[in-house]
C-alpha cells in the first residue's frame, strides 16, 4: 500500500503513515463517518453502531478520533441495548419467562434459528466441531457428545450475537478438542458494561439450550436429555467463575464492590440449598473480586440481575436426577 499523503510505501496493517503521520484508509473513513452521521439521522442507532466500529478498525488506537469514535459508540451501543437486548434474550432471565416458561425458551432459540445455523457454513467451525464431535464420542458415545458440542455451540453462538448486537465484528466459533471453543475478535468492548453484556450473553443462551433439554425430557425424551441438561447447566455455571478470562469474570469488572458483596452471599445461599461443590469455587472467586478493580462506582443492574439468575437457575439444573445416573 502506498500513502495517499506523501505515496510512501506502508505495510497492509498500518494505519498511519510512519513519515507524513497521514491517516492510510481516510477515504474510507469519511465514507464510514457518513454512513454512520446518516444512519445516527435516520434513527438507526445499530446501523450508525456498526459503521463506527468498523471505523475504529482503521484508525490508530491512540488517536484523538479514535477516542472520539470510542465515546459516541459507547452512546450508541446503550441505545442499541435499550431497544434491542444486546443478543440476549428481552428482559434478561425475566424475559424467557414470559407467556410460558419452557416454551418461551424454546421461541427464543426458534427465532434465532437462522443465525445459529450460520457457523455450520463456516469451514473452520465444522472442521474442529467434528474433530471435536470424535473426542467425546470416544468417551460418552455419540448421543452425549452431540449435545454437548451442540450446547457449547449455542453458548458460543450467544456471544456472537451479543457483539454482533453491539456493532463488534466476530468470528464464528472454533473448537478446542476436549477443552471447548473460542471466538476471535478484531476489537474488544471498550467498557465494563459491554463486556459484562458480551460475557453474560453466553450462559444465557447456554442456559436457554439447557431448559430446552430439560423440556424434552420432562416431555418423555428420555434420560439422555435429562443428562444433557444438567452437564449444560454445569458448563455454563463453571464459565461463571469470577476469573478474568470467563463470563463470570467480565460480569464482575462491572459490578460495584456491594453487588459483588451481595452476590457473594447469594452464591453461599445458592449453594446451601443446591450443595452443589462448583458453587464453592464461585463463592471463593467471588469474594477474591471484592478488592478487585471496578470502573464503574455505581455497578451494572442488569449484569448483576443476570449473574444472580443464571446463579440461582443453573445451580437448580445441576441438581437435575439423571436416571441410572447418582446423584
Amino acid at each position: 500500500m502506498r500513502c495517499p499523503g506523501c505515496g510512501t510505501e506502508v505495510a497492509p496493517t498500518r494505519r498511519s503513515c510512519p513519515l507524513c503521520q497521514a491517516l492510510i484508509h481516510g477515504e474510507e473513513l469519511k465514507r464510514l463517518a457518513r454512513e454512520a452521521e446518516e444512519a445516527e439521522a435516520a434513527d438507526r442507532p445499530a446501523e450508525a453502531l456498526h459503521a463506527w466500529r468498523r471505523a475504529l478498525e482503521l484508525l490508530p488506537p491512540a488517536s484523538g478520533q479514535a477516542e472520539a469514535i470510542t465515546r459516541r459508540a459507547e452512546a450508541l451501543s446503550r441505545k442499541v441495548e435499550v431497544s434491542g437486548g444486546a443478543g440476549t434474550p428481552a428482559g434478561g432471565l425475566s424475559g424467557v419467562w414470559k407467556g410460558g416458561g419452557l416454551a418461551a425458551v424454546l421461541i427464543f432459540l426458534l427465532t434465532k434459528a437462522k443465525f445459529l445455523l450460520l457457523g455450520f457454513t463456516k469451514l473452520g467451525t465444522l472442521g474442529s466441531m467434528i474433530l471435536s464431535l470424535g473426542v467425546y464420542w470416544a468417551v460418552f458415545g455419540w448421543k452425549l457428545a452431540l449435545g454437548l458440542i451442540l450446547s457449547i455451540y449455542v453458548h458460543e453462538m450467544g456471544h456472537v450475537a451479543a457483539l454482533s448486537k453491539l456493532g463488534f465484528p466476530a468470528s464464528a466459533p472454533t473448537f478446542i478438542p476436549g477443552l471447548g471453543a473460542f471466538i476471535r475478535l478484531k476489537q474488544r468492548p471498550v467498557s465494563p458494561r459491554e463486556d459484562a453484556r458480551v460475557g453474560l450473553a453466553g450462559p444465557l443462551w447456554g442456559l436457554a439450550a439447557a431448559l430446552v433439554a430439560l423440556g424434552v425430557h420432562l416431555a418423555g425424551g428420555g434420560p439422555i436429555w435429562a443428562a444433557l441438561a444438567r452437564i449444560g447447566a454445569w458448563i455454563n455455571l463453571f464459565n461463571l467463575l469470577p476469573l478474568g478470562p470467563l463470563d463470570g469474570g467480565r460480569a464482575f469488572g462491572a459490578l460495584s464492590k456491594g453487588q459483588r458483596l451481595i452476590i457473594a452471599a447469594w452464591i453461599g445461599g445458592v449453594w446451601f440449598f443446591t450443595h452443589e461443590g462448583l458453587l464453592l469455587l464461585l463463592l471463593i472467586g467471588a469474594v477474591l473480586w471484592l478488592w478487585g478493580p471496578r470502573k464503574e462506582e455505581e455497578g451494572d443492574r442488569l449484569a448483576f440481575f443476570q449473574y444472580a439468575g443464571l446463579v440461582a437457575v443453573l445451580g437448580a439444573l445441576c441438581m437435575l436426577p439423571v436416571p441410572g445416573v447418582p446423584s
